[in-house]
């Protein structure tokens, strides 16, 4: 597949992701009488990977998240000379994706950024008042479990089909785990939209939203190879082989 329309599913993709998954914690989690809840926010980030799984995997790999690119890399299955492209196209639609939703909240009164916009933060900005550490620990961590249950999913010698159905339940539980840590990020790009609208705090928050990420994905491509990787073409997160 060329690599423009690669990048196109992925830019299609990660809007799809902040918009659904931002989307439902900035407009529906609160909603009076019938808001979604945390329970809900959880359910529909997982939701929006799972559904892309199946729509663009077999064109692009469905990453949708810098930190799945670079543990892919980092795991011998996705080629380097790819990575900054992809995570280009994940940021910018990422961007345009919470361009998207701001447009949409901002035309109920009641709207204001000073509600966080469903940007990642720590210490004042934690959902629970969590550290910097903690925090830290939580990013990496929950970070470094996604790219395990991605890796192990797609590798050739699991059940074959089913990746997406892991590994959107498998963000769920992360979401369910850590928004009241970080708001959840375990993606750059995710945090990066967002962030972009709220600007102050949110901007200068950024760096611990993709270095936790990023180094707990490619902790992850480390030790996922430790248990015995399969030399593998590259895997997406849909189970399928990409033919890039």
């Amino acid at each position: 597949m060329a690599l423009q329309r690669r990048l196109f599913a992925e830019f299609i993709g990660t809007l799809w992701l902040v918009l659904g998954g931002c989307g439902s914690a900035v407009l529906a989690a609160r909603f009076p009488e019938v808001g979604i809840g945390l329970v809900g926010v959880a359910l529909a980030f997982g939701l929006t990977v799972l559904t892309m799984a199946y729509a663009i995997g077999h064109i692009s790999g469905c990453h949708l998240n810098p930190a799945v690119s670079i543990g892919l890399w980092v795991g011998g299955r996705f080629k380097g000379r790819d990575v900054a492209p992809y995570i280009l196209a994940q940021v910018v639609g990422a961007g345009a994706g919470a361009g998207i939703l701001y447009l949409i909240a901002s035309g109920s009164s009641d709207f204001s950024l000073t509600g966080g916009f469903a940007a990642n933060g720590y210490g004042e900005h934690s959902p629970g008042g969590y550290a910097l550490g903690s925090c830290l620990v939580s990013e990496l961590v929950m970070t470094f479990m996604f790219l395990m249950i991605i890796l192990g999913a797609t590798d050739a010698r699991a059940p074959q089909g089913f990746a997406p159905i892991a590994i959107g339940l498998g963000l769920t539980l992360i979401h369910l785990i850590s928004i009241p840590v970080t708001n959840t990020s375990v993606n750059p790009a995710r945090s990066t939209g967002p962030a972009l609208f709220v600007g102050d705090w949110a901007l200068a928050q950024l760096w611990l939203f993709w270095l936790a990420p990023a180094v707990g994905a490619a902790l992850a491509g480390v030790s996922y190879g430790a248990l015995g990787n399969e030399p593998a073409a590259e895997a997406d997160v849909a189970g399928t082989v990409s033919e890039a």
